[in-house]
This record gives structure tokens, sequence and C-alpha cells, in this order.
């Protein structure tokens, strides 16, 4: 179990219902995953986080959409996502 940090999302053109392919962050150099490798990893005791729009360091939770699993911010609401706000992945 580790505490990653999040720092870069990578959109999903594609999939209307998730706009965010994966995240990834500067440890260990770089990192990046996909959406179900970050949701597979948080239920296996690793914790992620992020800096949202204010400044504040906040957790990256699970939550449940219309039966669909994505990642979020604790201190998102609705709109904005503060995940989508960071730069993309290169």
């Amino acid at each position: 179990m580790g505490i990653f940090q999040v720092t870069c999302h990578k959109p999903d053109n594609a999939d209307r219902d998730r706009r965010m392919q994966g995240v990834g962050g500067p440890g260990g150099g770089g990192w990046y995953r996909s959406i179900d490798a970050i949701i597979s990893l948080i239920r296996g005791g690793d914790q992620f986080w992020t800096v949202d729009q204010k400044g504040n360091s906040v957790w990256i939770i699970i939550s449940k959409r219309n039966g669909r699993e994505y990642i979020k911010t604790q201190s998102d609401d609705i709109e904005p996502n503060n995940l989508l706000a960071l730069p993309v992945c290169p």
C-alpha cells in the first residue's frame, strides 16, 4: 500500500461516459495507470491525492454514476471536475 500524487490525466475522447482514460504522477520517475487500474489499487488500499483548483490537497475516491465506477476528488461536487482540470499526461 502506498500514497501517490496524481498530477495529470489522459482524456478519453471515445467514451462519452468516461471522460478520462487514466491518470499519472511524478513518483518513481513518472507513472500512468488506467482508470480501472486506479480503482483496483484504491480498493486494494493504495491512496491517491492531487491538488484542487483552490490549491488544497484532496484525496481521490471511487464514485458511481449510472452503474459505472469512476474516480473523482473528495471535494468535487458535479462540476468542475478537479481531475479533468489537471494537465494532460504526456
